[in-house]
């Protein structure tokens, strides 16, 4: 599979997974009067947990070189919409990006050639990269990143000291039938534990729902694709729904709060829950230990932060990992000026070449760079990131791919995390949200053509 692959060829010189930037709205500009013939950058960032690191990046950047970074943040699961609008100004992006092959075919009248720039020749593996059916670089990823279960070790010794408890460590908890049978004893000794509920809250207010429609979607799609040995598909049956259904379940109905009242709650709810000891687990990637640590009155200790695998009930899933990929992509705005595309190029090499741009990188992004400019020296050294390192080195683990990156669109995605919605309200039944997947899989995927 692609990421071992390049893993076997890279991880020596990788390091940690992050995500990108804030929630708002950002400007920082300065630099001097020549800036026009220096050229500008804009950054239209993708996602809401590092807002501030970005803004300390560019400052920097602007501060060493005198070239204006601008950085603007898209609200959580609103950057397509954000590109659209901000693309057609004058005053576009230089820099965005593209979540795969699905997002090339998106915005590739905007992307430009990136093939012969120092960052492409920096890359570990060039099967990573978005191509064009010229073959040509058009989207460079920057970062590895993986999710799973986060769980808290403190609470979970806590309950193998329990009489009765179902397992006496992590170890056991190797299956879905393992794992249910653990979080729904939990889930009755929840004021023995401390807790509210084994799992955080599952977000589902529109915009804060990505982790179900689309991370928790890629397990059932992934080995869909296995079985049927393709990477991409027009049509599917969704013949592992009852795998998404069993997960999901169990999140809902083992949680912080009722499964009626998730449609109020955000993705900050349930880090926040997590990170105040208020549960056990909660499904994110690495990127989220920023969230967990920044979260006032942060009861988890960082060496009692872990992962698990997300175990459906899928044959042979006693070996699986974690699902590990990437959806970031940076693309260079080939309708910006000359000056300021080299400007752009400048700015991405300095970040991930110069040693100021690499201690960014590693310490403060928390980002897992495929490219040879980092030593295995560099790494990242949050405790999300040691994990998925750790499965990416486990050859006795297979890692899941990241295949949502070919999900037909933003509004199947959204459509999806809707139906999931008004399943945990009673108002459609699983077979309901099957059809909507399977039917709007085929629509959306055919308006693509």
């Amino acid at each position: 599979m692609k990421v071992k692959k390049f893993l076997s060829v890279a991880l020596a010189t990788v390091l940690s997974v992050g995500m990108l930037a804030g929630c708002s709205n950002s400007n920082n500009s300065s630099g001097g009067s020549d800036s026009s013939e220096k050229g500008k950058v804009y950054y239209l960032s993708f996602k809401p947990e590092q807002e501030e690191q970005w803004k300390e990046i560019a400052k920097k950047y602007t501060d060493e070189t005198g070239v204006e970074v601008k950085v603007v943040t898209a609200a959580s699961g609103k950057y397509e919409q954000t590109l659209k609008s901000e693309i057609t100004k004058s005053d576009a992006p230089t820099l965005f990006q593209i979540n795969g092959p699905i997002g090339y075919q998106s915005w590739k009248d905007y992307c430009a050639d990136l093939t012969d720039t120092e960052l492409n020749k920096h890359l570990l593996n060039q099967d990573l990269a978005i191509k064009g059916d010229d073959d040509k670089v058009y989207g460079i990823p920057y970062v590895e990143e993986g999710y799973g279960i986060i769980y808290n070790q403190s609470i979970m010794d806590k309950y193998f000291k329990l009489d009765g408890a179902k397992v006496k460590s992590m170890d056991e908890i190797n299956s879905f039938t393992k794992l249910k049978e653990v979080a729904e004893d939990m889930q009755s000794k929840k004021d023995e534990l401390g807790i509210k509920g084994v799992f955080a809250s599952t977000s589902l207010t529109p915009g804060e729902d990505w982790r179900w429609q689309t991370h928790l979607a890629n397990l059932p799609i992934y080995y869909e694709y296995k079985d049927n040995n393709v990477k991409d598909e027009d049509k599917i049956s969704f013949k592992y729904s009852d795998n998404y259904k069993n997960i999901f379940d169990l999140y809902i109905n083992n949680s912080t709060c009722e499964p009626k009242l998730l449609g109020s709650k955000t993705v900050t709810d349930s880090m926040s829950e997590f990170a105040l000891g208020q549960c056990a687990m909660v499904q994110n990637g690495n990127w989220g230990w920023s969230q967990i640590a920044g979260v006032s009155g942060n009861t988890v200790k960082e060496d009692d932060v872990k992962f698990l695998p997300i175990y459906t009930g899928v044959k042979g899933e006693e070996k699986q990992g974690l699902c590990i990929g990437t959806e970031n992509y940076f693309c260079i705005n080939k309708e910006a000026s000359e000056a300021d595309q080299k400007a752009t190029q400048d700015f991405i090499n300095w970040l991930f070449t110069s040693d100021k741009g690499k201690d960014y990188v590693t310490n403060e992004l928390g980002f897992i760079a495929p490219f040879d400019t980092f030593s295995d020296k560099e790494a990242p050294q949050d405790p999300l990131a040691k994990e998925v390192i750790k499965y990416m080195k486990d050859d006795n683990y297979y890692n899941i791919d990241w295949n949502f990156t070919t999900f037909p669109s933003q509004q199947f995605k959204d459509d999806f995390g809707a139906a999931l919605l008004e399943y945990c309200n009673g108002n459609k039944t699983w077979d309901d949200v099957k059809k909507l997947v399977v039917d709007e899989w085929a629509s959306e995927k055919e308006l693509t053509k």
